[in-house]
């Protein structure tokens, strides 16, 4: 069965992030977008644009979008909370009963899940290296969720500094910023379909006073046709050829997650290759002794019928070939040769007590192979 099909267009949800520093309109821009596109469904007549928009706040910001949402005729709810276990349920609360979820902010999450962690596991010094692993697992439940799930998500998050080292004139390293970035696990950027860095900038007036306003620049856009642009206050209008390269009201696919590399390990979770080898070597010694057994001594006689042996299951008189095939190769001929020189199919016992309720000895040589495979 082949992996590939014939491509079409399976996202018919919105994935959208929107990052900045405090005041540069994270919030409000969210919100436009939440009403924009619920108020594009209404008048495809979706469905799910009659859902309410739920809005994950961990900041009070729903508080003072309310009347924007009133004023578009568009039930809004709220679930004020920075737990990580309450981001997974809401993912599934707003992927059944509303139209669009609304994450703000994605920051507060990924804090109150190593800030727990580290304080769980008293790491008053600060998080240690293998800490990350499970972090990062954990954190990955999100992701797939915030990918996979049929449901619009648009996710906030703090912005942050990027920074690298570089050589000065002088020969001497110094540190200095080379970008933006969402904060939160650091591959979380990498999800959403379109990412936006929203800054608020600032003007003095000729005849005193000040205007100020925001932009919106497109930092990826997997549609690219908006992608670099920046908008002045932007609007849903603006995201409109994002938002019309979605298949929206068609069948959603993210990835498969169902997809596993589990037949690579054992039940250990041992690499199979690291397995297959000890096998192998398990086997080969088996075989010598075996060899041993019905032809020991070291005349020419027990030589000459040992290397027959090894010639008529592996083709071959010489060991160091032999250790170079495989294990399956290397069990068959074990096999074989326990049939011939034993008189009954290779198997080892398992122990009584494992075997009782199922009543199996694995006497068998299939029963083995199968557990040999495990």
């Amino acid at each position: 069965m082949s992996l590939f099909k014939q491509a079409v267009n399976t996202q018919a949800f919105l994935k959208a992030g929107i990052m900045g520093f405090a005041g540069d309109g994270k919030t409000y821009t969210a919100s436009e977008l939440a009403i924009g596109l619920v108020e594009l469904m209404r008048a495809r007549k979706l469905p799910v644009g009659d859902r309410p928009v739920m809005f994950l706040d961990t900041e009070t910001g729903s508080d003072w979008v309310k009347p924007r949402f009133d004023a578009a005729s568009i039930p809004l709810f709220t679930a004020k909370t920075r737990a990580f276990v309450d981001l997974l349920a809401a993912v599934r609360e707003a992927e059944a009963a509303g139209s669009v979820l609304l994450i703000d902010s994605i920051t507060h999450f990924w804090r109150n899940l190593t800030e727990e962690y580290a304080e769980r596991h008293d790491r008053k010094r600060g998080l240690e290296f293998e800490d990350w692993a499970w972090l990062k697992a954990e954190w990955g439940r999100f992701t797939d969720l915030f990918v996979n799930s049929k449901c619009h998500i648009i996710m906030c998050g703090r912005a942050g500094y990027e920074y690298d080292f570089f050589e000065n004139d002088n020969g001497k390293k110094v540190l200095e910023k080379t970008g933006v970035k969402m904060k939160a696990e650091t591959e979380t950027g990498y999800e959403p379909s379109i990412l936006i860095l929203m800054e608020k900038h600032q003007e003095l007036l000729d005849k005193g006073g000040k205007r100020v306003w925001r932009t919106g620049t497109v930092l990826k856009d997997r549609s690219t046709k908006i992608d670099g642009r920046s908008f002045e206050n932007p609007t849903f209008e603006d995201f409109m050829p994002h938002i019309e390269s979605l298949n929206l009201g068609g069948e959603h696919v993210g990835v498969d997650l169902a997809r596993t590399s589990a037949e690579l390990f054992c039940e250990a979770g041992e690499p199979r290759w690291q397995k297959d080898r000890r096998m192998k070597e398990i086997a080969l010694d088996e075989i010598a002794e075996l060899l041993n057994k019905h032809h020991s001594g070291s005349t020419q006689e027990a030589k000459k019928l040992k290397a027959e042996l090894l010639e008529q299951v592996f083709a071959s008189r010489s060991w160091e070939r032999i250790k170079t095939f495989d294990y399956a190769r290397v069990s068959a001929a074990r096999n074989a040769l326990w049939r011939e020189l034993e008189g009954k199919p290779y198997a080892w016992p398992k122990p009584a007590e494992a075997d009782d309720e199922q009543g199996c000895l694995c006497k068998t040589t299939d029963c083995n192979e199968k557990e040999a495979r495990l």
